[in-house]
């Protein structure tokens, strides 16, 4: 139903436009450009395909070039794709899927904004679709918004990186410029995205309308990103970052400050004189202060000492990196090939629908990363918390099917582990022997009903530490040392103390 491009007395390029020969071997498609913005921009080569296909398809007719172009209304549009579709990729499936069909069957030109191979996800389709058809395809190449933006800018092409909105991936330490960003909404969310990368007064260009009429640019923070409206034809310019500034990336943190600190010339002498042994202590330190905050229910805490955390992960690389042992790439690949091993359902076909189904699974393919004959205890490192290192190992003898048959089991356990260590009077050695065994059953009955030992010693020891700091305090208001009271003294002051917290009249 479309019309043959006519003779545009709009364009005098268009008079002198040469008709190219018609290929006599099936039909053909041509994938052209439309230039970023007025048809001055248009190559002669696609002026000439345009005036003598006898089918045009346009991805969209939201492009000021058009209006230039005399019988560019009769041609063929897939705007109405874009309408019932919930996000970008369907429409562009579609689009290509339109296009195939139409190409199958007569020579069809597919016309695009800008350069088709640049940004256009609808060709890189079209592109797979028709090599799967072996459909003959000739693509015709334009000027790009690419283009425009860095003669605008005033910067080099060839140091851009083009990045799409709506899926985004950027590296802050380029100059990054950024389409589809097509309306408020799509600002909104790349903002949102952005601020985890960029600072927040970090500068951005507005890039609009690049070469038509109405071509603009505008600064500002990137902060403000959403505060304007968004058209079809706008781009954001984001300059490059200092590297210093690159602070909320863990590739900033490690590659820019810590190897810094890490360097032979000109690095930290104390970072630089670090092992592995000197640096453990500082690990189990930074360990035990994120279970502090998360104790604590101060989420701002947390985040700055998982961060230090994250530091003792950082230093020992570097660590490694002098000894030439391994480097991060080791660390995070070992990490990210076990966690998509071990999910078979996220990452595969597996059907596990359940926690306690992804759990079993999870110890099923444990098991299969062990060397032939090894303990179902060796994954239990030897420098855990002994509480939390021998509810480990009882937790994965009793999957082994190394357990009580129901708790009355460890119970009378428990009665005769505390009847041993009574008899044990007078030998330290066995007496110590014998509390061990008591330790053990008892975190093996608090791993059986779900109880974390090592956590609930450690609530209890911040509820005695609390009770016993106001005991402390009730004695100095009383100006009786607490070492002159007896048994009975004690006993009021603690019941006290523990009936002042339970009415929270105490933090």
């Amino acid at each position: 139903m479309s019309a043959p491009v006519g003779r545009s007395t709009r364009h005098p390029i268009l008079a002198a436009a040469r008709r190219p020969p018609v290929p006599d071997n099936g039909p053909v498609l041509t994938i052209l450009g439309l230039g970023p913005g007025s048809a001055d921009l248009l190559t002669r080569q696609s002026f000439d395909a345009l005036s003598s296909a006898p089918r045009v398809y346009l991805r969209t007719r939201h492009h000021p070039t058009l209006a230039e172009i005399a019988g560019s209304d009769a041609w063929l549009d897939c705007d109405d794709l874009y309408a019932g579709a919930t996000n970008f990729e369907d429409v562009y499936s579609a689009i290509a899927s339109r296009i195939l069909a139409a190409a199958q069957e007569h020579d069809v030109v597919y016309a695009v904004p800008g350069n088709p191979l640049v940004a256009e996800r609808s060709v890189t389709l079209l592109l797979a679709l028709a090599k799967a058809a072996n459909l003959s395809v000739r693509v015709l190449p334009a000027l790009s918004f690419v283009d425009l933006a860095a003669v605008a800018l005033g910067v080099d092409a060839g140091n851009l990186q083009v990045c799409d909105a709506l899926d985004l991936g950027v590296d802050p330490l380029r100059p990054a410029l950024i389409h589809q960003v097509h309306d408020r909404d799509s600002a909104t969310a790349l903002k949102l995205r952005l601020l985890d990368i960029y600072p927040a007064d970090h500068p951005a260009v507005l890039l609009r309308g690049l070469g038509s009429p109405a071509e603009e640019q505008r600064d500002l923070p990137l902060s403000n990103l959403d505060h304007i409206a968004y058209g079809y034809l706008d781009a954001i310019y984001l300059p490059a970052i200092d590297p210093l500034d690159d602070v909320r990336r863990l590739e900033g943190a490690y590659h820019v400050v810590v190897e810094r600190l890490n360097a032979d010339d000109g690095g930290c002498p104390w970072d630089v004189a670090q092992t592995h042994e000197s640096l453990r202590k500082y690990l189990l330190e930074e360990t035990y202060e994120v279970l502090g905050a998360i104790d604590a229910g101060d989420s701002i805490a947390l985040s700055e000492e998982l961060g230090d955390l994250l530091l003792q992960v950082f230093e020992h690389v570097a660590v490694a990196r002098r000894e030439d042992t391994f480097a991060m790439g080791d660390v995070t690949e070992h990490l990210i090939r076990k966690l998509i091993h071990r999910h078979p359902h996220v990452f595969g076909d597996a059907g596990l629908r359940t926690a306690s189904e992804v759990e079993g699974a999870w110890e099923g393919l444990k098991k299969q990363e062990k060397p032939a004959g090894s303990s179902v205890l060796d994954g239990v490192p030897l420098a855990l918390p002994s509480l939390q290192a021998s509810q480990s190992m009882q937790s994965r003898a009793r999957k082994a099917g190394f357990e009580w048959p129901d708790i009355s089991g460890a119970l009378d356990k428990l009665v005769e582990e505390l009847q041993e260590f009574a008899e044990a009077e007078g030998d330290a050695a066995a007496r110590e022997d014998e509390f061990g065994d008591i330790l053990f059953v008892v975190a093996g009955i608090a791993q059986r009903l779900g109880i974390d030992a090592e956590q609930a010693l450690r609530l209890a020891n911040t509820k005695f530490r609390k009770r016993f700091t106001l005991v402390e305090q009730y004695a100095l208001e009383d100006a009786t040392p607490l070492d002159t009271l007896d048994l009975d003294g004690l006993n009021r002051l603690w019941h006290r103390a523990k009936a002042e917290i339970a009415a929270g009249s105490t933090p």
